[in-house]
C-alpha cells in the first residue's frame, strides 16, 4: 500500500492527487487536514489529520499561539511547534498507519517535515516539489532525504535552484491536469473571457467586465466566491476565447489541457512560486503576464492581445503527466 500526504493549503495538492490516483494500480491511503473530497473514489481510504496551526493549551492550561512555540526550529524546519498536541497526533497517525497498513512508499505533497518523518520511518519517500526559490534549509533537507523528487511541470520551463544537486532523483512529469485527454466542449467562442478563480479584486473584475462589454465581449467569472463556484468549469475553459487565471501549477496545467489563450496573474505565494511560473509562461510564449497591480484598462488590452495568440501548450507536456507520476510512485515499490 502507498501512503500519500496532501497539504491542506488551497486546492492544488488535492486536485493533483485526484488526477493521479486513477492511474495507480496499488491501493493508497491519504493523510490530510482537508475533509475527504466528494469526488474521491470510495475505495480510497482518507485519514483526516488534526490541525497543528491553531492555538493550543500548554500543560499549565495557558492558551498558546504555535507561532510563538519555535515552529521553525531556528530556521531548520518550516513547521514543528513545541508542545502542540495536534502536531504530535498528526505524526502519530502517519506512524501508526505505516505499521498497520504495511506502507511501502510514501508521497508527500508537500511538507519538508513529513518527508523527513516518512524517511525516518524507513519508507521509500517521494517528495513533490513546486517552483520558486527553494534554497532554504528545510527544502534542502527534504530534497536530500527523498528517494524521488517529482516536479510537475515541463523540464527546463521553471528553474528551481535547489534541485540542481539532485538531478538524478528528479522527474519532471509535465503538468498534471484533471482534464488531460478530455475533448473540448464545443467550438471556441468569439470574444468571450473566462475569469477563473479569485484572481482579481471585486472592483477590478467589475471594471474589466464593463470595459469588455463595451468592446463587444462576453465575460464569465467563476470561483471567486461560494456563489460562483462550478463543479466542472471545463466547458467554459475549453470554449472561451481567453482565460484570465492565476499562475498556480494546477491552473496552468488546466490551461494547457484546454489549449487556452491566457492572461495569467501571479498570486502571492511562498517562495514566489507563481511569479517563477508566470515568468516561464511569458518566456515560452504560452501566456501573457499581467502584474497584480495592473489596471482594468491594462488587463483589457492584454485580453484583447491574447485573443490573437497561438500558444504551443504541448511544450508544457500535460498529455500523460498524471500517468507518469503514478508510474514514478509505483516504481518505488519493492
Amino acid at each position: 500500500m502507498i501512503g500519500w500526504y496532501v497539504h491542506h493549503h488551497g486546492h492544488g495538492h488535492v486536485a493533483r492527487f485526484l488526477a493521479v490516483q486513477p492511474h495507480l494500480r496499488t491501493p493508497v491511503v491519504v493523510f490530510s487536514s482537508m475533509r475527504r473530497p466528494a469526488a474521491l473514489a470510495p475505495e480510497v481510504e482518507w485519514v483526516e489529520l488534526p490541525t497543528d496551526a491553531d492555538g493550543f493549551e500548554d500543560r499549565d492550561g495557558v492558551l498558546r499561539d504555535p507561532r510563538d512555540a519555535d515552529p521553525t526550529v531556528r530556521g531548520h524546519l518550516h513547521w514543528a511547534p513545541h508542545g502542540h498536541p495536534g502536531h504530535r497526533a498528526r505524526l502519530a497517525a502517519i506512524a501508526a498507519a505505516s505499521v498497520t497498513r504495511e506502507l511501502q512508499a510514501f508521497v508527500v505533497d508537500v511538507s519538508a517535515e513529513v518527508v523527513a518523518f516518512a524517511r525516518l520511518l524507513g519508507l521509500r519517500t517521494v517528495a513533490v516539489t513546486q517552483p520558486g526559490a527553494r534554497t532554504d534549509t528545510p527544502h534542502a533537507l527534504a530534497y536530500a532525504l527523498a528517494d524521488r523528487i517529482v516536479a510537475p511541470w515541463a523540464h527546463g520551463a521553471v528553474p528551481v535552484t535547489g534541485l540542481s544537486a539532485h538531478g538524478d532523483r528528479v522527474l519532471w512529469t509535465g503538468g498534471i491536469s484533471r482534464y488531460d485527454g478530455r475533448t473540448p466542449d464545443g467550438a471556441r467562442e468569439s470574444r468571450s473571457l473566462l475569469i477563473l478563480g479569485r484572481v482579481l479584486d471585486d472592483d477590478v473584475r467589475e471594471q474589466v467586465t464593463a470595459l469588455l462589454h463595451a468592446h463587444g465581449w462576453e465575460v464569465t467569472a467563476v470561483g471567486h466566491d461560494a456563489a460562483s463556484r462550478v463543479d466542472d468549469p471545463w466547458p467554459l475553459l475549453s470554449r472561451s476565447t481567453v482565460v484570465l487565471s492565476a499562475a498556480g501549477q494546477n491552473s496552468v496545467a488546466d490551461l494547457a489541457a484546454a489549449g487556452a489563450r491566457a492572461v495569467v496573474i501571479a498570486q502571492e505565494r511562498p517562495f514566489s512560486e507563481q511569479d517563477h511560473t508566470a515568468d516561464a509562461l511569458e518566456r515560452w510564449g504560452l501566456a501573457r503576464r499581467a502584474d497584480a497591480s495592473a489596471s482594468a484598462a491594462e488587463l483589457v488590452a492584454l485580453v484583447e492581445a491574447a485573443a490573437e495568440d497561438s500558444p504551443d501548450w504541448a511544450r508544457w507536456q500535460v498529455s500523460g503527466g498524471a500517468g507518469r507520476m503514478a508510474a514514478a510512485v509505483e516504481a518505488m515499490l519493492p
